[in-house]
């Protein structure tokens, strides 16, 4: 084959790809892939000034990534009548579905949505996925999640039952999530949420109480303090759902199916590899969310509007052990591989603040 005949080719492939990836300039001089997405920019602008204050990992952010999963996972494999998946349909049907006792406190997020998606031309399942991807932009090193734009109005309200609950054994969360679609690894990667979300109606006494000690940033403290050795309770505790969190991280909340799902041989070593490397934590998020996010959709007729998600600011710093802690500390369970070996900070144990509501 000759050097011309080559270089011809790989210039039609070339092109071939250019004209795969040829932008859209939006009336605004935003450029995406396709003319649908640039509605989405006026949304854009609108969520981060008025619900995110200006794009902060605050409260807002956090219930935005909270109530995208719970209208989601109200979609099951085996039955009929169960919801439509990521359809909005904890909006449209919020009477029943904010009834429901594991949509405690999804109330809150439901009201402060409503005016922006009356306002802007988006069904509400759209709005929903769309907000949670930007609201987990504003997170510091947070992956840059996917939206695919077209989820048409929801029809009917998902079931009762079909969120897990924090005091649900292992087996019962990950027997509902099979149902869903999702195994075991996936699980776990879908409790990244945790690491910048914090609880109000466990303990209505500690309202903001955070998962782990830096709630404002999207990194792996969360799978490493979770290992840590329980010894105390954030407020009233013990609660129904709720398992001693260390002593070392006074005001630190946690969930007792966090506690167990690290700990459960199904679990416990998908939870490790996201304490080993923060890469594999994000990208196996990213791609858990994607899936997530079209939960009974038919993506074939949805718009990839991905490229309007702002880019998240990187993370500065690595997984650690807090002031006051040792690796002796650690109820390692994952026994195909050792733990890694992490820093402690230095000095004295620190309280951990409370998330402030918006």
């Amino acid at each position: 084959m000759s050097l011309k005949y080559l270089t011809i080719v790989f210039s039609l492939v070339y092109l071939v790809s250019a004209g795969l990836v040829r932008r859209v300039t939006c009336p605004d001089g935003n450029a995406v892939s396709n003319k649908k997405c640039c509605d989405l920019f006026p949304v854009l602008e609108d969520i981060q000034k008025n619900l995110f204050d200006n794009g902060e990992c605050g409260e807002d952010a956090h219930s935005a990534l909270r109530i995208a999963f719970h209208d989601a996972i109200g979609y099951s494999k085996k039955s009929k009548h169960a919801g439509g998946g990521a359809d909005g349909s904890i909006y449209t049907f919020a009477n029943q579905e904010t009834a429901y006792p594991a949509n405690g406190g999804i109330d809150d997020i439901v009201a402060r949505q409503k005016p922006f998606i009356e306002r802007h031309n988006l069904t509400p399942g759209d709005f929903i996925q769309f907000a949670a991807a930007v609201g987990v932009s504003n997170c510091p090193g947070a992956p840059r999640l996917e939206f695919l734009l077209g989820r048409p109005k929801a029809t009917r309200p998902a079931e009762d039952l079909t969120v897990p609950e924090p005091f649900h054994n292992v087996e019962t969360i990950l027997d509902r999530f099979d149902d869903a679609g999702f195994g075991p690894s996936d699980v776990v990667a879908l409790l990244t949420s945790h690491t910048i979300a914090a609880a109000d109606k466990v303990d209505s006494t500690v309202p903001g109480a955070p998962f782990d000690s830096t709630p404002g940033v999207f990194d792996n403290q969360f799978f490493v303090e979770t290992l840590l050795r329980g010894g105390s309770y954030p407020g009233t505790g013990p609660n129904k759902g709720e398992v001693p969190a260390p002593d070392a991280l006074r005001g630190e909340m946690r969930l007792e199916s966090d506690h167990y799902l690290a700990r459960h041989p199904r679990t416990a070593c998908y939870w490790q590899k996201n304490v080993e490397s923060e890469d594999y934590m994000m990208s196996s998020f990213k791609t858990q969310m994607a899936k997530l996010a079209v939960l009974g959709q038919n993506t074939k007729e949805m718009v990839d509007c991905s490229d309007v998600i702002p880019m998240p600011k990187p993370r500065v710093g690595k997984a650690h052990l807090p002031a006051g802690t040792s690796l002796h500390d650690i109820e390692a369970s994952c026994d195909e591989t050792p733990f890694p070996t992490l820093s402690a900070d230095p000095g004295n144990a620190t309280p951990v603040k409370p998330v402030k509501a918006s």
